[in-house]
C-alpha cells in the first residue's frame, strides 16, 4: 500500500524530490528541490534541471523540509504545472521560504515585478507553518480508506529545518502489529553542535526512513578543532594582507560562520597577528568582516527576529550583552554598484579583510566577481567550509589548485589559481557518518527498512555498508532513478 519514489537526490546530493504513495491516488511530494551542478548533465533526472517531469495527479500536499535551493528551487514549476494543494513546512522556514523564492525567480526566471508578485502571493497562500513536535492531519482530498499525519522535529541543519515522520493509519495497513506505519524523511539532518541550532534527536520509532547520506564516507572534525582550523586557517591568511574569500550559503552557513568569528574575535581581544608586509601588528578587532549578499542580510535579519528558536549557548550569549550576528567589524554590501567597488577595491588593497558571499559552491553570485579579481594573487586564501558538488567551480578550485598552471573556469574563461586554498570540512551543516549512524540507532523501534539518498555513489555505499554491519535485519536499499 505504500511505496516512495526517488525523483531527485538519487544521482548526487542535489535536486531533493521523493513521493510518498498511499494507495494508487493519494501521495505528499517532500521537497522539490533544483539540480546542480554536474546533476544539471545527462540523460537522467536533472537533465532538464527546472521541469517537473513527473506526473502529480495524485500529490495531495508538499512537505518543505528546509529552504535551501536544492530542496524548494523547483517550487515555482510544481506550482506552474498546477499543484494547489498545501505546502507544510516549520514557523521559521515559513518566513524563509518566500525570500528563497523570490530570489529564485529574479535569479533564474524573470525579473518582472507582477510575474514574481503573484508567484508569491500563490505561494503564500499554500503554505501552512506548522509547530514542532506535534502531529498534524493532512486531508485527502479523494475517497480514502487511510488517513495520514505528519509530525515535524527540529534537524538542525539551518534555521528552519526539520524531518518529519508521517503515520499512515488503515485497516488494511498492519506493521508490528499496528494499524499504522510510519515513514521518516531525513531531509539533511545537521552535525551536533552546530552554532544557534539545536542538534536533532532521534524519534522513538519509525518503520521506514529515507535518509541523506552527504557525508556518509566520512566523519567531521569536532567543533573546537574546526573553530581553531578556521582562526588559524584566517591569520595565516590575514598576516600576508591578503583576503580570505569564503564561499557561503546565504542561508544557514553565513549566519554560523557570523557567529563564530564573533566569539574568535571576542576571544582574542588583546592578540595581534603578525603582519608579514609592514611588520605592524593587527588586532582582530581592525579586521574588516565584508557579508557581501543582500539576500544574507534578509535571511541574517530573520534569523535574529527567531532568536527564541537559538540554541541555549546562544542566548547565554545575548543575555551577556553580545551581538553574534550583528557585531562591529560586520558590513554588509547590498547594492550591485558597490559590490563592483568593494571587488576593485580589495583587489588594489593591503589591508586584510574576510568576505563571505554566496554562492557556496561558486556556480554563481557575487563570489564569482570575487574570484576572478582575487583568484590570481597569491596574497588571497580560497577558505571552502561546506559540501562541493561535482561539476562545479567551488570542486574544481579544490581539485586543481596544488596542480601546475592549476585554473578555475567562470563564464568560459580561465584564471589562474594563485591563491593559498583550504578546505574545513568541519563546518559542514551537515551531519558526518557517525551523526546519520547514530541517527538510526538511537532509535528505540528501528526501521523495517531504511533508503539512502543525497550522496555521492561512495558515500552511499560506504554508509550501507556500515549500517549493515550494525542491523543486519534491516532491509537497506539505495534507490535508482
Amino acid at each position: 500500500m505504500l511505496t516512495i519514489k526517488h525523483h531527485g537526490a538519487v544521482q548526487g546530493v542535489t535536486g531533493s524530490c521523493h513521493e510518498l504513495f498511499i494507495g494508487d491516488d493519494h501521495s505528499i511530494l517532500v521537497d522539490c528541490g533544483l539540480f546542480q551542478g554536474a546533476e544539471t548533465s545527462g540523460s537522467g533526472a536533472g537533465s532538464n534541471q527546472l521541469e517537473i517531469e513527473f506526473d502529480i495527479t495524485a500529490v495531495q500536499a508538499l512537505f518543505v523540509t528546509h529552504v535551501h535551493i536544492d530542496h524548494v528551487g523547483r517550487l515555482p514549476y510544481l506550482l506552474a504545472a498546477g499543484f494547489t494543494g498545501p505546502i507544510y513546512c516549520s514557523k521559521p522556514s515559513a518566513e524563509l521560504l518566500p525570500l528563497v523564492i523570490e530570489d529564485a525567480l529574479k535569479v533564474g526566471v524573470t525579473r518582472n515585478a507582477s510575474i514574481i508578485r503573484a508567484c508569491l502571493k500563490r505561494l503564500a497562500s499554500q503554505i501552512v507553518p506548522l509547530d514542532y513536535k506535534q502531529w498534524v492531519s493532512i486531508p485527502l482530498t479523494h475517497h480514502s480508506n487511510a488517513s495520514v499525519q505528519l509530525k515535524l522535529y527540529q534537524a538542525g541543519h539551518i534555521l528552519g529545518s526539520a524531518y518529519g515522520v508521517f503515520r499512515v493509519t488503515s485497516p488494511t495497513l498492519k506493521t508490528r502489529n499496528k494499524r499504522y506505519h510510519d515513514v521518516l524523511f531525513s531531509g539533511d539532518l545537521g552535525a551536533p553542535y552546530s552554532p544557534l541550532l539545536n542538534a536533532p534527536k532521534s524519534p522513538y520509532r519509525a518503520d521506514q526512513v529515507v535518509i541523506e547520506s552527504t557525508y556518509g564516507d566520512r566523519n567531521h572534525e569536532n567543533r573546537a578543532i574546526r573553530r581553531r582550523n578556521l582562526q588559524q586557517s584566517i591569520e595565516h591568511a590575514l598576516s600576508d594582507a591578503g583576503t580570505v574569500l569564503i564561499p557561503a550559503f546565504s542561508i544557514g552557513r553565513t549566519q554560523e560562520l557570523l557567529y563564530e568569528l564573533e566569539h574568535i574575535i571576542h576571544q582574542n581581544k588583546t592578540k595581534t597577528i603578525s603582519h608579514t608586509r609592514s611588520g605592524k601588528p593587527l588586532n582582530w578587532e581592525d579586521i574588516d568582516i565584508i557579508i557581501d549578499s543582500p539576500l544574507a542580510s534578509k535571511f541574517t535579519a530573520v534569523y535574529k527576529s527567531l532568536k527564541h528558536y537559538w540554541d541555549k549557548e546562544a542566548k547565554v550569549r545575548l543575555n551577556a550583552g553580545r551581538h553574534p550576528l550583528s557585531f562591529e567589524q560586520v558590513t554588509t554590501i547590498n547594492s550591485h554598484e558597490n559590490h563592483l567597488q568593494t571587488v576593485d577595491y580589495l583587489k588594489r588593497q593591503t589591508r586584510p579583510a574576510i568576505v563571505i558571499a554566496a554562492s557556496g559552491m561558486c556556480a554563481g553570485g557575487r563570489m564569482v566577481n570575487y574570484l576572478k579579481a582575487l583568484l590570481g594573487d597569491a596574497r588571497n586564501d580560497a577558505l571552502f567550509v561546506g559540501y562541493q558538488a561535482a561539476g562545479t567551480p567551488g570542486r574544481d578550485i579544490l581539485r586543481y589548485h596544488d596542480k601546475t598552471n592549476g585554473y578555475a573556469t567562470f563564464d568560459g574563461v580561465k584564471y589562474p589559481i594563485k591563491a593559498n586554498v583550504k578546505q574545513i570540512s568541519g563546518y559542514s551543516a551537515h551531519a558526518g557518518q557517525s551523526d546519520l549512524l547514530n541517527f538510526i540507532k538511537r532509535m528505540r523501534v528501528k526501521p523495517q527498512k531504511i533508503h539512502i539518498v543525497h550522496g555521492d555513489e561512495q558515500a552511499k555505499a560506504t554508509l550501507k555498508t556500515q549500517l549493515k554491519q550494525k542491523h543486519p535485519d534491516i532491509k537497506i536499499v539505495i534507490p535508482e532513478n
